[in-house]
């Protein structure tokens, strides 16, 4: 049983470790806990590199002398996100471990261990920020806008909120390496993590491979011209432009191609030219059952922005809620590449709503039969 008020999840970044140094300073009963999600016994050496990860927390907490606890969560892991995971890709949608993660590992799972390890509260080194307004709590972007995660954490409800703090929260990534390398911490030039932990530096589809065979299928243009050969139709994702390896056709531009549509049941994976085809262009949105971080949504109908992946500059839309928890969302302007599986995550301001995984579009080659059948 620990002593410590808060407990921090360390994963032996530089942002965790800022995290626990800020509430340190700040007098907070600290504890720091390493969460190893997954168990990479491939021995390649290029997964997430847990171990290496688990010595860097373990110097942080070293360092700013708190309590160091480790816990395997590897077994939740696999059951509640990556079986998922491959379940989305199997069915041809691109979903989005890392919000599944957040809501099924570090805001359950983590949260219940350090409740369990006597903790009042858990922090994490995300950049977002939490804030109570009429006796709710509210999930709200991180000051800065080029790092802000509320994207990953809409997910979270009222109980998640009111247990956590994010104490980077206010600040921008340049003055947390400052903070980092001035406090002397381990990791404050450390690389930051990118893309999905556990396939780390592989390759996707070599990576996705293991677990959904490849079969070859047809690279179609959306009148149905065959122009080459694909992998199979779930290693893609719509707007994609590597890895489809067409060379010159005959009667067309030398300008590059991308996937516009996929036929998952066929195994057929549409292309066209140019980024912003018409073909992957969508003005509405339906999901499935949005989760709302105050518990429900604002009203029946109304209007906020909206953003269908990360990063993405905020969109204007209008979003109506169905009987069954549904989304209906209209954009004012057209919108690129939406994909199934992601998540549309819908703001008022700096306030994060909620979100839903999206499951169709308007876009041209979901609304119409296969031309070529």
């Amino acid at each position: 049983m620990s002593t410590a008020r808060v407990i921090v999840g360390l994963s032996g970044g530089v942002d965790s470790s800022v995290a626990a140094l800020l509430l340190q300073r700040a007098g907070e009963s600290l504890a720091g806990l390493f969460m190893q999600n997954w168990n990479d016994d491939e021995g390649d050496g290029d997964g997430c590199r847990a171990e290496e990860d688990r010595r860097d927390a373990l110097r942080v907490a070293g360092l700013l002398g708190i309590p160091f606890h480790v816990r395997n969560f590897a077994g939740q892991y696999w059951r509640d996100v990556f079986e998922h995971f491959v379940a989305e890709y199997r069915a041809g949608r691109t979903p989005n471990p890392d919000v599944l993660c957040n809501r099924e590992i570090k805001f359950k799972v983590f949260l219940d261990e350090a409740r369990a390890l006597g903790a009042e509260k858990i922090a994490t080194g995300h950049y977002a920020r939490v804030d109570q307004r009429d006796g709710r709590w509210r999930l709200l972007r991180g000051v800065d806008a080029g790092k802000d995660q509320s994207y990953f954490l809409h997910q979270l409800g009222q109980a998640q909120l009111a247990a956590t703090l994010f104490p980077l929260g206010h600040l921008p990534k340049a003055e947390v390496r400052r903070l980092a390398a001035e406090a002397g911490l381990p990791t404050a030039a450390k690389k930051d993590s990118t893309g999905i932990c556990f396939i780390g530096e592989r390759d996707f589809r070599e990576f996705l491979s293991r677990y959904i065979p490849a079969r070859p299928g047809e690279l179609r243009t959306a009148d149905g011209q065959r122009l080459g050969e694909h992998a199979g139709a779930w290693y893609y994702t719509l707007g994609q432009r590597e890895g489809l390896h067409i060379g010159g056709v005959k009667g067309r531009p030398d300008a590059p191609w991308y996937v516009v549509g996929k036929d998952v049941q066929a195994n057929v994976v549409y292309v066209d030219q140019g980024a912003d085809s018409r073909l992957l262009q969508s003005t509405r949105l339906w999901s499935e059952p949005a989760h709302w971080v105050d518990g429900a949504p604002p009203a029946a109908r109304f209007a906020c922005t909206a953003k269908t992946r990360y990063r993405q500059a905020d969109q204007a839309c209008t979003v109506e809620v169905d009987a069954d928890g549904s989304l209906s969302v209209a954009f004012d302007t057209p919108q690129r590449a939406v994909t199934p599986g992601q998540s549309v995550v819908l703001y008022q301001g700096d306030a994060c709503l909620g979100g839903a995984v999206i499951a169709r579009t308007d876009a041209p080659l979901e609304t119409r039969p296969d031309p070529a059948q």
